[in-house]
């Protein structure tokens, strides 16, 4: 049983951009879920469908990531570090990342599994990245 809850969602899906749209209050043992957004409907849900429910990161938090990968990197304070940048673009080896991601973990105080950190390869990946196990481990 699936269930939903809170004041807002963005929805990403293959055949939509990213939007925030209203959070129905609760989904659970329907066999079939429409989303709205202001009004229109986007799309439907089955319950043998699937879909990733997620948005990205508070750009406080891209900020704060941005600046202990600027740190740890040894990067000029006039350099560009932003959502988008690559970790190996911005010179980053897998030392470098490694040490990026304990940075994170010590700043933020929570444990990234071996198997997520390696998944991570821009600032924006480990922001969202944060921000998941923050409120995984808020909840």
């Amino acid at each position: 049983m699936a269930s939903i809850t809170g004041s807002s969602i963005c929805v990403r899906s293959p055949s939509l951009q990213s939007r925030q749209i209203s959070a129905i209050s609760k989904l659970s043992g329907l066999k079939r879920v429409s989303f709205s957004y202001q009004g229109r409907n986007t799309f439907s849900l089955r319950r043998s469908q699937s879909i990733r429910i997620s948005c990205a990161a508070k750009p406080e938090t891209v900020e704060k990531v941005s600046r202990i990968v600027k740190k740890q990197l040894a990067l000029p304070d006039d350099s560009t570090v932003n959502g988008e940048s690559k970790f190996a673009t911005l010179g980053a080896d897998s030392l470098d990342t490694v040490e990026i991601v304990m940075g994170l973990e010590e700043e933020f105080g929570i444990t990234v599994e071996e198997e997520s950190a390696q998944s991570i390869t821009t600032v924006q990946d480990a922001a969202d990245l944060i921000e998941d196990l923050i409120l995984k481990k808020s909840g």
